[in-house]
């Protein structure tokens, strides 16, 4: 039950980053978005969310997302 419900809750999370990832505006808004959107990624990841599937959902590469889940800050956006 435990791992059903964390695979729930991990999509979830999921879905709440790619909003978050493809609804931001403005300098200041972009940056506080951009920082719960790494948040809900992370947090996604922890409850079973493989790299692969984050970087289909949020179109980026693989590598960025594995450089989210490590705390950097990644300086350009890739789409995958």
């Amino acid at each position: 039950m435990r791992r059903r419900l964390d695979d729930v809750a991990g999509r979830l999370l999921l879905r709440l980053a790619v909003v978050l990832h493809r609804t931001v505006a403005g300098k200041t808004a972009r940056k506080r978005h951009m920082e719960r959107r790494d948040t809900a990624l992370r947090a996604a990841h922890q409850r079973g969310i493989p790299v692969e599937e984050l970087a289909v959902r949020m179109r980026l590469t693989p590598s960025w997302i594995r450089q989210v889940l490590n705390g950097k800050k990644p300086a350009v956006e890739e789409a995958a």
